[in-house]
């Protein structure tokens, strides 16, 4: 997939003391939380055996394509069977595979892209190239920006998967809960600095034990 052309977000200023808070962050995370990493890692090989960890094909800012890292949740193989979209009580998903996609502790990984420069803590969620190839002009300024591992359409649609259901979830994914996760990563973009960052590492944080609640997409508006 080429590239696509878009402005950076922000002055350079603010990209770069965003960049070394990341780095800062993602470093004291990967390192306190070692103990927790190896446990992880335990659980997944004893399971079902390695590889620990899935690298699948993002896009990412300027539309450049990367590999993102997540603890594997699936069975070996399973990712090549039954599209991209991770839909509810898929079968491909490990039991421990479930724990760790509840918690969230499967994108625990992804704070390696941090380091590596390919996402940023908080930004929209990088997605399958299959996908960005469908947005318009305007969805396409989500790639001004470096993708993040939270973000205000992560939040709101935690409990995705749960969304999609039966035949009809590739339709309902494209249809109603993409459109709008960019039009809420849009909304983002004209608004974030550091300070609603911080406001959505925190909430990010507060929801991860796992709310029962689903959020649903507003009208109009994978592993």
């Amino acid at each position: 997939m080429s590239r696509v052309a878009v402005h950076t977000a922000g002055s350079p200023l603010d990209a770069f003391w965003k960049r070394v808070f990341d780095i800062v962050i993602s470093l004291i995370a990967l390192v306190f939380s070692l103990p927790i990493t190896l446990a992880v890692a335990l659980a997944v090989v004893c399971e079902t055996g390695r590889p620990v960890l899935y690298r699948g094909w993002r896009v990412g800012r300027d539309g450049r394509i990367f590999r993102i890292v997540k603890f594997r949740t699936m069975h070996v193989g399973s990712d090549g069977r039954g599209g991209t979209l991770t839909v509810a009580n898929d079968p491909r998903i490990t039991r421990v595979g479930r724990f760790l996609r509840r918690t969230k502790l499967d994108e625990f990984p992804q704070l390696l892209n941090v380091l590596y420069g390919d996402m940023s803590l908080v930004g929209p969620r990088p997605e399958h190239p299959n996908y960005v190839r469908t947005y318009t002009e305007e969805q396409r300024r989500v790639l001004s920006v470096r993708p993040g591992i939270t973000g205000i359409a992560s939040v709101r649609y935690r409990n995705e998967s749960d969304l999609l259901c039966g035949e009809d979830a590739e339709a309902i994914y494209r249809s109603v809960i993409m459109p709008d996760k960019l039009r809420l990563e849009l909304e983002y973009l004209e608004h974030r600095d550091f300070w609603s960052d911080a406001s959505l590492i925190l909430t990010t944080l507060a929801v991860l034990p796992g709310s029962a609640s689903l959020v649903q997409p507003t009208s109009g508006s994978s592993q």
